[in-house]
């Protein structure tokens, strides 16, 4: 992404990814359960939004493919634990 001149999609990009642990964050300073799974759930979308942006960015030259691919790993690993950690609270 260092490379990236495109502006706009770092800067994109740099907001979908501060966003996700920021949403996380803002959950569990949340008092009730319900309150907890709403903004882990939207961090969980945030974290799908990420996933494309970081696909596209591959796809048009501007992130390098291997790294894209790491990162889109990671998030999907953290879809999955944001899913579980959804499911514990809810119990």
């Amino acid at each position: 992404m260092g490379s990236c001149n495109d502006l706009a999609f770092r800067s994109e990009i740099t907001r979908s990814g501060l966003s996700v642990p920021s949403k996380i964050v803002e959950g569990m300073e949340r008092f009730t359960a319900k309150e907890k799974c709403r903004f882990l759930r939207i961090a969980k979308a945030l974290c799908g939004e990420l996933r494309t942006q970081l696909m596209i960015g591959s796809e048009i030259g501007y992130i390098p493919e291997a790294l894209a691919a790491a990162l889109i790993t990671e998030t999907r690993e953290l879809s999955k634990m944001l899913c579980g950690l959804i499911n514990k609270i809810s119990e």
